[in-house]
């Protein structure tokens, strides 16, 4: 496998690319530029198109088009362009088509401001679009990751037919780490009997999210929820740092949790017990990690996240069914907290 030294938008776009994908369109938005401006270079290397759209709006659907193809596409935003491609992301999601929706977050809300954040927690978990549709959310803390997980999110998109997110900070999009790149994969051979069109699909299919039949809805609704428990039962994901002992939790995803293990680190040579739950999906959330912390033993969790107010939260809150007390420590609008910041928060919990 190959390693290069890659800024994480361009790590991201080029783990696409491996992953078969073979469609983007786009729109300019900081901070995640680099990824369409990879990918404009790119996929005509491969074979495949990059379109800038006009708009969001214009892109997303797109990148609909490309999936009733077969085609692996892929799109990508940020905050408020996220936003605007709402209504496409629920259109794939209720017509089935996969896609790989990528938000390098910034802070808001409305048009908020360019630096790095973890402002759309909610967004990307509770309501990306109207429908009550879900999306399996992927959160890297690191470059390597964030190959990892694009890389896997196209073939995640492809077997449950459905659009797949990966929600990084702003931070892991500009860093630069080392990764190891993943193998080309051939996906010429896909079986692609579902799409609409396709030289291997003789009859012409029609897929639509529009079922004016009562009946028809409710069974497409039902067949989504039987899909979504699978995906809380099997496709979790999540860290569990230094538990084993610990007396006090924090709960962090993306760049907050590498900080967060700094802070760790400090706070354990000063004899303070801390562990960290880090969730690597935040949808579906492992929730099983956090049921499994001891009230008996654990004291506090931290919520830790670069959003004020805390988002986070609202699932720790169902985790932890009231057993722990929450303190919620962030800052936003890029304002990224020092790990003295943590460890002088978590001080204080202990002092209480």
């Amino acid at each position: 496998m190959e390693k290069l030294f890659m800024k994480g938008n361009e790590a991201i776009a080029e783990a696409a690319v491996r992953a078969g994908c073979r469609f983007f369109a786009g729109y300019p938005i900081t901070p995640q530029n680099e990824i369409p401006e990879y990918m404009s270079k790119r996929l005509p290397q491969v074979g495949g198109v990059f379109v800038q759209g006009e708009s969001e709006v214009a892109s997303v659907n797109m990148v609909f088009g490309a999936a009733y193809t077969g085609t692996r596409a892929m799109t990508s935003s940020s905050g408020p362009g996220l936003s605007l491609k709402s209504e496409g992301l629920s259109s794939l999601a209720g017509s089935e088509l996969s896609a790989v929706v990528v938000n390098i977050m910034r802070g808001g809300p409305g048009v908020g401001s360019i630096q790095a954040a973890q402002m759309d927690y909610l967004q990307a978990t509770k309501a990306s679009g109207h429908g009550g549709f879900r999306m399996l959310v992927y959160a890297p803390a690191t470059v390597q990751e964030a190959v990892d997980f694009t890389y896997k999110a196209f073939d995640k998109a492809m077997e449950y037919q459905a659009p797949v997110l990966i929600s990084a900070d702003g931070c892991i999009g500009s860093m630069m780490e080392q990764v190891t790149l993943p193998p080309m994969k051939d996906v010429e051979k896909e079986d692609l009997k579902f799409f609409a069109t396709k030289f291997l699909n003789p009859k012409r299919k029609v897929i639509t999210s529009m079922l004016p039949v009562e009946a028809e809805q409710e069974m497409y609704n039902k067949k989504m929820e039987k899909m979504y428990q699978k995906w809380e039962e099997e496709e979790y994901l999540s860290e569990e740092y230094m538990l084993d002992d610990a007396e006090y939790v924090i709960a962090a995803y993306g760049t907050s949790a590498r900080i967060a293990k700094s802070a760790i680190k400090m706070l354990r040579e000063k004899g303070v017990k801390v562990g960290l739950v880090r969730p690597i999906t935040l949808y579906p959330f492992p929730y099983v990690s956090l049921r499994k912390l001891d009230e008996k033993k654990v004291k506090k969790v931290l919520c830790l996240e670069m959003s004020i107010p805390a988002q986070l939260v609202e699932d720790l809150k169902i985790g932890l069914e009231g057993r722990i007390p929450i303190h919620c420590y962030g800052r936003s609008a890029g304002m990224i907290f020092t790990t003295e910041e943590v460890v002088e928060e978590v001080e204080k919990m202990v002092k209480e």
